[in-house]
């Protein structure tokens, strides 16, 4: 786990509440700005899953790796 998967948790989460306040006080511009906030977050943390699985496994030596 990486900053990258993390600020993106962070930022989907905060859109899913954006848009549920938006939802609640019928406020159309706040539910498309929370949805495009959980876009952005579900980005950046698929780009941290993708840094995470590219990164050599530890547990191997330096010498053994592909």
């Amino acid at each position: 786990m990486n900053s990258n998967h993390v600020k993106g948790a962070a930022k989907d989460a905060e859109g899913k509440v954006r848009r549920t306040v938006g939802t609640a006080t019928g406020d159309v511009s706040e539910q498309v700005k929370g949805a495009a906030q959980q876009v952005k977050g579900k980005a950046q943390k698929a780009l941290g899953d993708a840094q995470d699985a590219v990164k050599p496994d530890p547990a191997v030596p330096p010498n053994r790796r592909p």
